[in-house]
Parts: structure tokens; sequence; C-alpha cells
């Protein structure tokens, strides 16, 4: 059956009359076009296609250029097309490209010097940042574009709100400076310089902290993390708190980090928490392990699939653990970390004791030994009243017994 359209046309007759597509323009036949039309094709150092408002999409081999424009917040597709220049001339038909073409035009762009010198005559400050690698706050290196790689960015509203594109580090970071957000981080005070390592123990001890060792930690102290990707400042301080991980700051060493973290109250409160509990034991050898074991009368279980040779017990090679033998249990269905060790056999002994006790908690309650009459009804036609049983499950003396046994 034929489909019919809206006016009780046939789909097929509505085809055939609608009128065919233009053919598609040169380069050279878009830009006459664009001059008859009095229109501007927008040209644009930061697009690959050199148009504003045009991309190229190597998915269409026959038509790559696809013009494009934004309007009301969202990206609008105006077709593709088979040269740069008639995309172009669609997007300056647009009255977003209109707009764009009566708007004044761009400056050039400012070397690093002349982008210097325009900040001090308006008085701002660019700031510098060593955790950039262009060495400006609010600065990011673009490699996509060739011609304008350095843009600027700030944070607006709690998102990333892109300013421009610029030729040279120095003018995206003036670009930062003029905006209101960098206006404000230039008022705040500098941070002070960095701490050597024998400064900031020097520091914790006039505060009266303590730096907290972690053996579990690359950097050796509890709550400071090693960032390799940023080289100035690699060192980062946590912590926990309301149950999020809260990142207090990046610093040169690690003692200056753990200074950091010990004058949080969480490290206050661990430290109070720590001086109040006993010390723990000194770390035991292979052997003391094995003896220890021997005395409390535990196994400890060995295993062929396992690298440490034990049980529950692996190994952490992936840092430079000075304890890195991990004791750990299964215990209602989630895994239960035990704690490090120096050796393999004394995280196995850990393991034996919280299996012993894991095992004991397992089993039923000791019935009572108590004896009692077994009541006739219990027993069996055939045998005695007199049977003594013991609620454990074991007869005494009796001829019943003695008939079992045979």
């Amino acid at each position: 059956m034929t489909a019919l359209l809206r006016g009780g046309l046939p789909r097929s007759a509505a085809v055939a009359t609608a009128p065919p597509a233009p053919p598609s323009l040169t380069a050279e036949e878009a830009l006459r076009q664009a001059e008859a039309e009095g229109l501007t094709l927008l040209r644009s150092e930061s697009s690959s296609t050199g148009y504003k408002g045009v991309s190229f999409n190597g998915s269409c081999k026959s038509k790559p250029y696809q013009a494009e424009v934004r309007r009301g917040g969202k990206k609008v597709y105006l077709g593709c097309y088979a040269t740069p220049e008639e995309a172009a001339l669609y997007y300056a038909r647009t009255p977003e490209g209109r707009a764009a073409a009566a708007a004044p035009p761009e400056p050039p762009p400012l070397t690093a010097e002349e982008a210097v010198r325009q900040a001090e005559a308006e008085e701002l400050t660019p700031l510098r940042s060593e955790s950039s690698s262009t060495g400006y706050k609010g600065v990011s290196f673009n490699c996509s574009c060739k011609s304008k790689p350095y843009l600027a960015r700030v944070w607006r509203g709690g998102k990333l709100v892109y300013l421009a594109c610029f030729a040279t580090a120095e003018e995206a970071a003036l670009c930062y400076a003029r905006s209101p957000e960098g206006q404000a981080a230039a008022a705040v005070p500098p941070a002070p310089p960095p701490m050597t390592p024998e400064e900031a123990v020097r520091q914790a001890a006039v505060e009266g902290l303590t730096l907290r060792r972690s053996e579990s930690r690359d950097s050796g102290f509890k709550c400071v993390a090693f960032k390799g990707s940023c080289k100035s400042k690699p060192y980062q301080a946590e912590v926990r708190r309301g149950g999020k991980k809260v990142y207090l700051g990046y610093y040169t060493t690690a003692e200056e980090a753990a200074l950091c973290y010990a004058r949080t109250p969480e490290a206050q409160a661990a430290a109070a928490a720590a001086a109040a509990a006993p010390p723990e034991p000194p770390p035991l050898t292979a052997e003391e392990a094995l003896r220890q074991a021997e005395a409390e009368g535990l196994t400890l279980r060995r295993s062929e699939s396992s690298r440490t040779g034990f049980k529950c017990v692996a190994f952490n090679s992936g840092k430079k653990y000075l304890k890195p033998y991990q004791a750990q249990l299964r215990r209602g269905g989630k895994d239960m970390y035990l704690g490090c060790y120096m050796t393999a056999e004394e995280a196995a002994l850990v393991v034996a004791r919280a299996s012993e006790a894991q095992a004991a908690a397992l089993q039923p309650p000791a019935a009572s030994s108590r004896k009692r009459k077994a009541k006739p009804e219990e027993q069996p036609p055939d045998e005695p009243a007199d049977v003594v049983v013991i609620l454990e499950g074991r007869f005494v003396e009796s001829t019943y017994t003695t008939r079992v046994r045979a």
C-alpha cells in the first residue's frame, strides 16, 4: 500500500516534486557568493579549517566540512559541505554569524614582553604557579591549537569556565588576572616559603605536635601521599573528615605535609589515643614466630599458591614497605585485614590466632555433662531401662554399650 502524506499525496510523489539540492560550491564560488550577499567569512586561527563555525568531520569523505553554531546554549548543526568556504558561507548567513561579523575585530596577539608591560600598566599581577606546566595560575596548555595553545580559565560557580586561547602564556595569565577570580586570588596574602625537613621537625616540636610515622606509606608519614605528577610539591596532606577524604595541600617535603596533618583536630585526637594505648610489642623474627606458634599450640598453615608460603598472607611488593607481609581473613563475606608485619611467619601467626578464635566462635555452646536417666519411651523396646546416657552422645557401662561395640 502506498504511504500517504498530509493532503492525500503519495510519499513517492512528494519526493519527486521536492526541489533538488543545490550543487556543491567550489571555494571560489563560495567566496564570490559571500561577496554578492554582503557577508563576511570569519577566519579563525583556533579552528583547523581556518574558519569560525566550521569543523572537520572525517567520517564523511565527500562533504567533510561541517557548519555549526551555538544557539540557546546548545550546538546546532547546519550541514556538511565539500569545502570549508561553503560551510563558512552557511555559518555567515545565520544570525549568530552576522552578529560575530559585526563585532569589533580582536586585537592582535601580544608577545610575552608586551603582556608583562600591559599587566604593569593595568596594575595587575599575573599569578605564578609551580603546579601548572605553563608556570601561571589559571593557564593550561592546549596542544590541539598550535597558533594559540595557551588557555585561560577560571572556576566560577563550581564550574570550569574557559575564557580564551592565546599565543603566549603571559597573555593568557593577563586575561586571568583581569577576571574577578584572578583579582581575588591576587589579593590573598602569599603563601609562606616551603620548609626544609629539619625546619618542619623543629616547628612541630615548638608547637608540641607529633609527626606520626607510617610504615604503610611510601612517604613515611601517616596521611601523607606522594604525587609524582607535581614535581615541585609532590607530597600531599590529606585527612578523613565526615566520611570523606579532605585534601589539605601540596608541600615540598614529606615532613612539612606531616606537620600540616598534625595540626588538624583528627591528627591531635589520633595522637592522644595513641599516647593512651599500650605500646605495640616489638616485631618477631621468623624463628621467634615459629616458636611462639608452637608454644600456643597453633599451626601456621602453608600454601603453595601464595608467594609468601602461607595461607591468608599477602606480600605488598608495589611499594617499599617496612612491613610488607599483610595478614587478612574472610569473615562474614568480607575481607578483614589483620595488620602488616616484617616476616611472613609473624603474619601467619596472627592469622592462626584469628582463625582459632573464629573457629571457636563458630562452634555451638558445649552441652551440660550432667547425667540423667533415659526415659523408657526414648529407648529401643528391646533394651534395658537402666542405660545411662551422657548428653554429649557417649554411652557408659551397660549391656547396651557392650552390644553396640560388638
